[in-house]
């Protein structure tokens, strides 16, 4: 059963909140800038997409901490933008994916596995805490937590393409992972759009 967004019930409950998603963009600014760093020196398709999706995260949770006291209109027309920043990895994949394919040199297996066991621990974190706020605030923080859960899926799927390219010398399971973080962010962003789209037709009744 949906649940309807909820603004935070009290003055101290919105500061906690602000202080969850302000952390929260805090380790996903500090993650992007090692995720870029090894995907850049080893090459990889999944890690550079993964990577600029943690900056996508980061300007997120920022957003969000700017715009919780802002009235549930705003909000919705703040959570339509987020919509399409989260198509921003999946753009930057192909740009990437263009690239590899000129020169398909598998990446070293070991730190795509470690990086991608890295992102797993901070979005897990993430994940947890924004989970008790993302029915709060309409289809912001609900931006935050599905991109946070999404990414944590991302990451497992990093670490075993990292197996599959010591198994197989192969350049696909790189590509093939960095395809299907394109599809979740997209699907996140349909989801993301959708509730602010509600959200903005509720303030307007």
């Amino acid at each position: 059963m949906p649940h309807s967004p909820q603004p935070p019930s009290s003055g101290g409950q919105r500061t906690a909140l602000h202080r969850v998603v302000w952390l929260v963009a805090l380790l996903n600014l500090a993650y992007f800038g090692v995720e870029f760093t090894v995907a850049l020196a080893i090459g990889s398709v999944s890690l550079l997409a993964d990577s600029i999706d943690f900056l996508e995260d980061a300007s997120v949770n920022l957003l969000i901490f700017l715009a919780l006291g802002w009235p549930p209109a705003a909000r919705a027309r703040v959570g339509m933008a987020l919509a399409a920043i989260l198509l921003v990895p999946a753009l930057a994949l192909l740009w990437a994916l263009w690239h590899k394919l000129q020169l398909p040199v598998p990446p070293p297996p070991l730190p795509l596995s470690a990086t991608g066991l890295g992102a797993l621990v901070v979005n897990l974190a993430c994940a947890m805490l924004l989970a008790r706020y993302r029915h709060h605030a309409g289809s912001l923080t609900r931006a935050a937590f599905l991109s946070a859960r999404n990414d944590a899926l991302a990451n497992v799927a990093i670490v075993l393409a990292g197996g599959a390219t010591a198994w197989t010398d192969s350049v696909w399971p790189d590509v093939v992972v960095g395809l299907g973080i394109a599809a979740m962010n997209a699907d996140a962003a349909r989801e993301v759009w959708e509730a602010a789209r509600e959200e903005h037709a509720a303030s307007r009744a």
